[in-house]
This record gives structure tokens, sequence and C-alpha cells, in this order.
């Protein structure tokens, strides 16, 4: 520590000399790493990385623009570009940008932690305004404390964390959430099916690490102990948000002999696929099994039957990210405030009834 103070800049801060120094490599060769413009070893960058995030090192010329003023760029890091659901959130953060005169940028995390939680380091290096992660947590201990400190470090470099569509991180962090009652829109769903005297139901929440697939399970087992239904965890299949985990789950449930008389899908896109395999059993939707999804993405509407579903305001909630960013930087002085509790945010969901849904047929 004495010796980054030695070789720091005038005002404390690590340079790129002391990354080099304390990760034993060249001061060219940690520039590589860090713009990621050049091919060079895994080991090399987790060794580079490593002292970055030891240093709390942020690149000088960003941190001073940043300070000096210019255009604010909002960083999107989102799994995958193609998911309908969080295009959404992106074109509100990117519509709210463009009217504030802001740059918006998009990164994929695919469906990898690590990149995740790297991408929001390289973020915060480059001097970004704030870093918008859309999309469900990783539920576990490491992750949740690693992106903690990034939170905390992208509020020293005058930069913010806004999480949206996940749990606020806990405790003392400065980082916005902006989420859904993901749970009470499952449980909604889940209710719906109940109520037309489904009890057999097939359940595919998500991945089982994510916290939004938990949150839907959540919901969907509280509406069974509501309706004092028993509910039966073997009916419950994990795997991800795609239309080839509908049709898998929806057509070895068929083969291994599952009964049931609806799917409680959770996305439309895992109903579609879903729809898809029910269909190439010959079985009719709803007429032999119905189905439900969650999202409301176009896709729900130009299924057929149309598909009963979530509504999530995913566009407004990334208009809301935007604004509760801007309103930070410009409600003092100094351009942001730092520090302090995390603000959360909870926007509304509602069931949409379209066309996916009858009562069950009688056995016999």
């Amino acid at each position: 520590m004495s010796q980054r103070r030695a070789t720091g800049d005038a005002a404390g801060r690590a340079t790129i000399r002391d990354v080099a120094e304390h990760a034993g490599v060249s001061v060219a060769s940690v520039s590589r790493v860090l713009s990621g413009n050049y091919p060079v070893s895994e080991e090399l960058r987790r060794r580079v990385m490593k002292v970055v995030r030891d240093l709390d090192y942020v690149t000088n010329a960003h941190a001073r623009s940043l300070a000096g003023g210019g255009t604010p760029t909002v960083a999107i890091l989102i799994n995958n570009v193609t998911g309908a659901a969080f295009a959404h959130v992106a074109k509100g953060v990117e519509g709210a940008a463009t009217l504030r005169g802001w740059l918006s940028l998009v990164g994929t995390t695919g469906d990898d932690p690590e990149r995740e939680l790297a991408l929001v380091n390289l973020m915060r290096q480059q001097g970004v305004a704030a870093v918008v992660l859309l999309g469900g947590a990783y539920d576990y201990d490491e992750y949740q404390l690693r992106m903690a400190r990034f939170a905390r470090s992208l509020d020293a470099a005058g930069s913010h964390l806004v999480l949206v569509g996940r749990p606020p991180l806990e405790g003392d962090v400065p980082a916005t959430t902006v989420d859904y009652d993901n749970e009470s829109g499952a449980y909604a769903m889940a209710s719906h099916l109940l109520s037309a005297g489904h009890r057999e139901i097939l359940v595919l929440p998500g991945p089982a690490e994510l916290t939004t697939a938990q949150g839907r399970l959540r919901g969907a087992r509280r509406a069974f102990e509501a309706y004092g239904a028993p509910f039966d965890p073997g009916m419950v299949r994990h795997g991800p948000y795609d239309d080839e985990h509908g049709h898998r789950a929806v057509e070895t449930a068929l083969r291994e002999g599952v009964t049931f008389t609806a799917v409680l899908a959770g996305t439309d896109v895992v109903a579609a696929g879903a729809m898809q395999a029910l269909r190439t059993a010959g079985l009719r939707v709803p007429d032999d099994v119905s189905i439900v999804g969650y999202d409301d993405i176009p896709l729900a509407s130009q299924l057929t039957p149309q598909l009963t579903t979530v509504h999530v305001p995913y566009e407004e909630m990334g208009r809301v990210a935007l604004r509760a960013v801007a309103d930070r930087r410009e409600g003092s002085g100094a351009g942001r405030r730092k520090g302090g509790d995390g603000e959360h945010l909870v926007l509304g969901t509602h069931v949409v009834v379209r066309h996916s849904v009858a009562p069950p047929k009688r056995r016999g």
C-alpha cells in the first residue's frame, strides 16, 4: 500500500505503471488487457485484472473527462441482444438517453457471471455515467459481494450502477434498482390456471440459479398454497429462457408419461417452444392443454392461439432507469450524488387474458 502512495498520481490514484509493477508485466501488456483490442493469454488477463481490482484502478484520462463534463455515456449490459424482453428495456434506456443528448452503448454478457463482472469493471474504467445491468442476478454470495464492490467503485469514480429486473444488493450499496413485481405476476398467472380448474401444471420457471426464475417459482407455489392445492416439485423443469427449453421440457414430460393439463412457462419464448412440442404431439391448445407465458412481448399476440401472459412494463423500466441516473447526476452542484443507500423502484405487472387457457378436459 505504501508503494502505491509513492508511485500513484498527485491525487493518490493508482496509475497504469502501478498496475504493471504489481502484476509484474509491462505497461504495454496492461494496456492491451484493458483495451480488449489485442489477443492476450487468459493467465495474463486474470493477473492484470486482479491487480486492477486490488488497486481500484480507474483510467485517469476517463476520470478527468468525467469530472470535467462532456457527453455522458450510459452502458447497457444485457445477456443477449436478441432477447425480446430486455431488448425493450434497452430501447427505453436508449430513448430516454437520446432525449437528454446522452450516448448509449450495449455490451452482451452471454449468460456468464464472470463476463458480466468484467464488463462492469471495464465500463468503470471507461468513465461512463452509468452502468445499467438488465435481467436476473446470479444467486451466490461471491457474485453479490463483488457486484457490491463494483457499485462502490463506480460511485467513487463518479459513475452509478443501475440494476433492472433484479433484486437490490444487500447492505448500504450505492446502486439504483428498477424492478417489477415478479413474484406477484407469477402468483396471478398461476392463480388464473388454478381458477380455471387446473391442478396438474408443468412449471418451467427458468434457470434455477437466476433470481428471476426463483421469484416466479415462489409466486407459483404461493398460488397453489392459496388454493389449497398440493404442489409437486417433480412438475418443475428448470432451463434457459429459450424456445428450445420449452420444446424439450414438454417433449420429455410427454415421453415420460407425465400427466399435465397446463403449462406455466417462465417466458413467452419458452411458451412458444412448449406450444410447438404440444402441436407436434398432436395436442391442441387450449382444448387438450392450456399454456401461459410471462413478459407480454409482441410474440405473445402473434402465436396461434394468442397467448395469455403476464405484462411487464419493460420499456418503461428502461426510461425510469435512465431518469433515475440523470436525476442523481443533476441533484447536486457537483453534478452527482455519491454514497448512501440505493434507491429501489418497483413497477407493477398484470395478467393479459387471451385465448390459450380453457378448463381441463374431464378424465375418461
